[in-house]
């Protein structure tokens, strides 16, 4: 097993044994996907697409019908892990300064005190995005980009580990507005909870029949260990042809006859850091295209738009990066290559069969 001293001298991040951190994030994600799962019956795949946004230091958009669990899923993910958590519930009403915060005059100091809005948390959720104004709206945009609020022309760092996790209704919901494309772009993956099977619908009248599971929920994870695991995620090694592999899908999106508004350079950034974590949840120091295949429906879906044609014949933004999937090469992985995996190691072999798409 190659450590990441070894690749240190090639120019690589110095630091412990992959193999130990591996297993490091292992049992830490272990404990964590137990914990959401005891509350979210038969959705494995979303709760591991969930982790994968978090240690890819990203943000999560789920968005279903109303009564699928959407802020259930977010608040047990929060929950799960020992770190601030606050909350924001959009209406209508909802002020941009009620989450980014407000300067208020202080009589005695006679100087102006910042308090600090909802976003100031290392994990905030925001219930039903889209049923607050765009303007509302907008004021998440510097913060889930940069990291940091600035009001009142000074700047405020924001903690880390830092998520949003938002839900919404579909658009064709009442009182909904659309998120703008800047907002959509800053979400990592959007994941739709979807309908329990009859067996895990059955399970949880057993389980929610009486109390709420959230109320017995502790956090299995500390935030200092979440950061050890982004350190090591970004430590993954993507070879070039995976990247490249990356490009092409992103660059199929902006050239599509039925898209109007393909993916952007800050999407493909997004899904090469979502099949690093998918990699490193998998027990991998390497990316391979399964990752990015697997992830691309997720991470590019919610940033296109459909030209209006597409629209009429019910076209969706999912369909198109399916077909783009289909149409796109896939990277050959030859057993000796340069540039797989890290100077002097074996390339993996990549399998012949579709993935398993989340």
């Amino acid at each position: 097993m190659t450590t990441y001293d070894d690749r240190a001298s090639h120019g690589g991040p110095p630091t412990r044994d992959f193999s130990r951190v591996g297993d490091d994030l292992t049992a830490v994600v272990e404990r964590v996907r137990q914990s959401v799962e005891s509350v979210i019956e038969g959705k494995p795949e979303v709760v591991r697409l969930s982790l994968t946004v978090l240690l890819a230091e990203g943000h999560l958009l789920i968005e279903d019908v109303p009564g699928v669990g959407k802020t259930m899923l977010a608040k047990a993910l929060a929950r799960s892990i020992d770190c601030s958590v606050r909350r924001i519930q959009f209406t209508p009403d909802l002020l941009p300064s009620d989450i980014t915060g407000v300067s208020i005059w202080d009589q005695q100091r006679r100087d102006f005190e910042f308090k600090p809005g909802a976003i100031f948390a290392q994990v905030v959720i925001g219930d039903e995005i889209n049923r607050a104004s765009p303007k509302t709206q907008s004021a998440l945009l510097e913060s889930m980009e940069e990291r940091q609020v600035t009001i009142d022309g000074k700047t405020y760092e924001l903690p880390s580990p830092f998520m949003v996790v938002a839900t919404q209704n579909p658009v064709e919901m009442e009182g909904t507005y659309p998120l703008p494309e800047a907002q959509r772009d800053r979400f990592m993956a959007r994941v739709s909870v979807g309908y329990p099977s009859a067996e895990a619908e059955l399970q949880m009248l057993d389980v929610h029949g009486g109390v709420s599971p959230l109320q017995d929920l502790q956090p299995v994870a500390h935030a200092d260990e979440i950061l050890k695991l982004i350190e090591a995620v970004r430590g993954v090694h993507v070879a070039e042809p995976v990247r490249r592999y990356a490009v092409d899908l992103v660059g199929a999106t902006r050239t599509h006859p039925d898209l109007r508004l393909g993916a952007s350079p800050r999407a493909t950034l997004h899904l090469l850091r979502a099949a690093k974590a998918s990699a490193a949840l998998s027990g991998r120091e390497y990316a391979l295209p399964d990752d990015v295949q697997a992830l691309a429906v997720a991470v590019l879906a919610h940033r296109l738009l459909p030209t209006a044609q597409a629209q009429l014949n019910r076209r969706t933004a999912e369909q198109v990066v399916e077909e783009i999937l289909q149409r796109t090469p896939v990277p050959a992985g030859p057993q000796q290559q340069s540039g797989f995996g890290g100077p002097g190691r074996t390339a993996p072999v990549y399998p012949q069969q579709p993935p398993r798409r989340l």
